[in-house]
């Protein structure tokens, strides 16, 4: 089937030992498709610039289609999305991290491009007290913010908690798996993961029967990071998993939270190092991260903005009703809607922020608030 040799070759890509994702792009830019990529013999290969002789020998080789081919037989099979960052349904928050997965996998009823999503992470040795707090914030947050999306990585203690208390509030949460579909780790946690198939997703940038290397975790953590709005962390010694998602946010430009503990306690000694060193919001409790990110609860949200959007001019009322039928745009898909300049535009748009009616994204890209 055609898809099918579109999807094979998705996946073959990300399958090139030592390309990377960042490579990956430029191979596939420099000669214009994915498919390409696997046609071109290896006398081309060779001088494309970042392409050595060991790289151009094992895309020559082309022994990776046939493990893409089975994978995508594979995903089809058990209803499992894949996405591709040339494709326009790849997330947007991802979409503008240069290193994001080329290629990953995804199964579930949340919206990768939600409105609000948070990831919180955190060590696997939780205190009563770390478990209690992420408990405390989540169901706070869930109080205002419905819609609230928690991301994690399925791990002990923090993750889990977090994964937890998301589901005991009703919120969506998606768990990013170290490993493949056809794993399960830890496997403790496989009926969690179940109730999160059903309540939020599963996602993983690994071939289904992967198992949960010790890199993997690593490479794991900058899906965490890098699709949501920012990072909470709750708890985590002076090095650690978390505190390497943290830094891989703050690469991002994405907002970094932590919840600070007792000087001498050694899972709060990471927290409190990201606070001193002003790498990471102090956050106590959900009225914290609303401030920080600007997060409206809904219940105050609603009469605000019916009251502003009485009082809005043609032009605002109609780049106000344009973003709510359409959920999100980027100012030049606006500015083509509407036939606006975009100086003027822009100058808008910045007013209607101002008010509390819309939001601005990475990428320029508008919703309302």
């Amino acid at each position: 089937m055609p898809e099918n040799i579109s999807l094979k070759h998705k996946i073959a890509l990300s399958l090139i030992p030592g390309i990377g994702d960042i490579n990956a792009r430029k191979l596939v830019s420099f000669l214009g498709s994915v498919e390409a990529v696997f046609h071109e013999p290896y006398r081309n290969l060779i001088k494309i610039p970042g392409i050595g002789s060991s790289l151009a020998s094992y895309i020559s080789e082309r022994s990776y289609l046939d493990i893409a081919e089975r994978e995508a037989e594979y995903v089809t099979a058990n209803s499992i999305k894949t996405f591709f960052y040339l494709d326009n349904d790849y997330p947007f928050r991802l979409r503008q991290c240069d290193d994001s997965p080329v290629t990953f996998f995804y199964k579930g009823t949340a919206d990768l491009d939600s409105l609000k999503i948070l990831s919180i992470v955190g060590t696997r040795n939780a205190t009563d007290r770390g478990k209690d707090t992420c408990k405390k914030i989540i169901g706070e947050l869930a109080a205002g913010h419905p819609d609230l999306i928690i991301v994690s990585g399925l791990a002990y203690g923090i993750d889990i908690a977090s994964h937890r208390a998301a589901i005991s509030n009703n919120l969506q949460t998606i768990a990013v798996l170290a490993h493949g579909f056809k794993t399960m780790y830890p496997s403790i946690h496989k009926a969690t993961a179940g109730t999160i198939l059903k309540n939020g997703g599963l996602l993983s940038d690994f071939l289904s029967d992967s198992l949960p290397e010790r890199n993997n975790f690593i490479k794991r953590n900058r899906i965490i990071a890098g699709m949501s709005d920012a990072t909470l962390v709750i708890e985590s010694g002076i090095k650690g998993g978390a505190l390497i998602t943290a830094d891989i946010a703050n690469s991002y430009n994405r907002d970094v939270l932590a919840v600070p503990g007792r000087p001498d306690d050694q899972w709060s000694a990471g927290c409190n190092n990201l606070i001193k060193t002003n790498k990471a919001v102090l956050v106590e409790n959900a009225s914290d991260i609303e401030y920080s990110l600007n997060w409206q609860p809904e219940k105050s949200k609603v009469p605000a903005q019916k009251s502003l959007f009485s009082e809005l001019d043609d032009k605002e009322k109609s780049v106000y009703e344009l973003l709510s039928a359409e959920n999100e745009m980027t100012i030049d898909a606006v500015c083509r809607s509407l036939d606006m300049p975009v100086f003027k535009l822009s100058s808008l748009l910045l007013q209607m922020e101002f008010k509390g009616l819309i939001k601005c994204y990475p990428g320029n890209v508008y919703r309302i608030s």
